[in-house]
């Protein structure tokens, strides 16, 4: 009730993101929608407007995260339509909120209530969806066609390690260390850093992101298959892609 998401539908959505990210021919399920540079170019101007509007961090982050925690998690979409325990999920957890939330406001009222909980929230989730977006959107990423995708390939190349402050890491739950938890999702977020100390090469193998690197992640939006980079709209604009 806290985060605003349906656990059983969210541990699904989770769950394909982990056996589908870098797979180019499996995208659309838990990730952030990613073209190729050929798709992009093939698309209409209407197409290639609304895909620039998507990738602009005002959108994506300002006004797209609170959307998605506190709207669209409300609704199931396609994929949850056909699974009974993703909806029940969903309509169990918006019944609770609406209780919650309605006794809230009649005994406190509407405003101190919403001024108390939505900027919260907000916050919450502009950080919860900065740190999502540079786990596996940097320059050097890792996509493959689904015949040469790999799980553990996936896992190593194609999520970054962000190495943040010991107290940011101490507050995301050690998220950063995004390709140890892609290897094995099963490991709590309390023994990350364990597993990660335990096998120090793992650190050498991912790409490691700082603070100060991750605010260039923002302009990567296109995948060029040639060059096997993640690139920004002006390359393609000054010819380099």
């Amino acid at each position: 009730m806290l985060t605003f998401t349906p656990y059983e539908s969210w541990k699904r959505g989770h769950a394909a993101h982990h056996a589908s990210t870098g797979n180019l021919d499996r995208r659309g399920r838990g990730d952030v929608e990613t073209r190729t540079v050929a798709e992009y170019q093939a698309s209409s101007p209407l197409r290639k407007l609304a895909y620039r509007l998507y990738r602009n961090p005002l959108v994506m982050v300002g006004l797209g995260a609170p959307i998605n925690f506190i709207i669209l998690q409300r609704l199931p979409r396609r994929h949850e339509l056909r699974c009974p325990q993703s909806c029940r999920s969903i309509f169990s957890l918006d019944l609770v909120l609406l209780l919650a939330f309605g006794l809230a406001c009649a005994l406190v009222g509407v405003v101190p209530v919403l001024g108390t909980y939505l900027p919260v929230m907000i916050i919450a989730s502009w950080v919860g969806n900065w740190l999502f977006y540079v786990q596996h959107q940097f320059e050097d990423a890792h996509w493959e066609r689904d015949g040469d995708w790999s799980f553990h390939v996936a896992a190593l190349d194609g999520s970054s390690y962000f190495k943040l402050p010991p107290i940011l890491q101490w507050f995301s739950g050690n998220i950063g260390l995004h390709h140890v938890h892609h290897l094995c999702s099963r490991v709590p977020n309390y023994r990350l850093q364990a597993c990660l100390d335990a096998a120090p090469e793992l650190e050498g193998l991912a790409k490691l992101i700082t603070l100060r690197e991750s605010v260039g992640c923002w302009r990567l939006a296109l995948w060029d298959e040639q060059r096997r980079l993640l690139v920004g709209f002006s390359d393609l604009e000054h010819g380099r892609s």
